[in-house]
Order: structure tokens, then sequence, then C-alpha cells
């Protein structure tokens, strides 16, 4: 018998399973091995049906925060406890602009406006906790102070020239690509996947 799991915990999902036959079907077929790595199979505790969580990178956003000839970066509270770009993962329901005005907002205490998406990352390997893909801003400051909140522990303005020596996930990158276009105006060549 075919059902659905239709619990709001599972709207986004809404598969087909085969219930008491002991394998975990789509469309009445099995799927492939390689298909089968893209998910995790999960009993859902109301309703013990096989649930199927896909295994999809999660958006984030990173915000550089321009002040003067410098932008804004924040020690990290959490692992890794390294400098990095303002940003963080988008909540369901919300936009990556918004998303990148809350995340601006809670790690620096700036309120932020949104100059211009500068362009998005999406190396399976930039976050070694789990893969994401970040879509990074470029903002001013207008209003709020600068202060660590949230995630951040400090708070500090950088340039190219005095940036620490680590940084956190694949900032180093996100940072010579934006300097590089302030001073020639020459933006990141798109990687086309070869």
């Amino acid at each position: 018998m075919l059902s659905y799991c239709d619990s709001l915990e599972h709207s986004a999902f809404m598969y087909i399973y085969k219930q008491g036959f002991g394998g975990v079907y789509e469309h009445e077929k099995l799927l492939p091995l390689s298909e089968k790595e893209r998910y995790q199979e999960n009993a859902h505790r109301g309703c013990n049906m096989i649930v199927k969580a896909f295994r999809n990178p999660l958006p984030t956003v990173d915000i550089i925060i321009e002040q003067g000839r410098g932008v804004v970066l924040i020690l990290r509270r959490n692992e890794p406890r390294l400098w990095a770009i303002p940003g963080g993962f988008c909540d369901y329901g919300e936009s990556l602009e918004q998303t990148a005005i809350r995340e601006a907002r809670e790690e620096t205490g700036l309120e932020v406006e949104l100059i211009e998406q500068f362009h998005t990352y999406s190396d399976p390997r930039r976050d070694p906790r789990r893969h994401t893909i970040t879509t990074v801003y470029i903002a001013r400051a207008v209003g709020g102070t600068l202060q660590a909140r949230d995630d951040a522990q400090e708070v500090g303005i950088f340039t190219d020239h005095d940036l620490p020596a680590v940084l956190a996930f694949d900032h180093d990158q996100i940072l010579k690509d934006y300097f590089l276009y302030k001073k020639t105006g020459q933006r990141k060549v798109l990687d086309r996947g070869g």
C-alpha cells in the first residue's frame, strides 16, 4: 500500500513510501545505491514511516561590511575559533538578503545596507563541518554600534594588509577576491566545474 507522510515536519519532502516490506521504495522501485547515498533514512517518530532526509547543501550568507578602507571581521565564539567574515545560515522562510541583514546585526551590532551581491562560493570542502553554499554580499553600516555579539567573541576592522594569518572556512579566498575586485573592478572568474 502506498502512503504519504503528511506530518508538518515532513511537508517539504512528501515522498511516496511502501510500508511493511522491509525496504525503502520510491515510485515502486528500489533506488540505485548511488542515489541512496544522497539521503539518510530515518523512522519518523509520529507515524513510524521511513522518511528520507536528503543531504542537500545548506544555504548561508557572508557579509563583507565595508568600514573606511577595511572590512569588519569577527573572531568566532564557536568552532572553528578563528577570524571570519560575519555570516550564517539562512532560516526557513527567510530570503538571503534578510539573512544577511539579520546576521550582520546579530554578530556585529550594525544595521547594514546591502550594496551588491558579490559572488557565490560552493566548493563542498569550504566548510569542514558540512557542505554549505554561501552567497557573499557587500554592505555598508547605516546604524548601530560595532560590538561583538551572538556568535562573535571579538570584532575588528581589517585591510588587505593586516588580515589575520588564518581565517575560518574559505574566507581568505573570499577576501582575496574582494580586495582584488575593489582595486581593479575584476570579479572572480567563474569556475565552470571543469
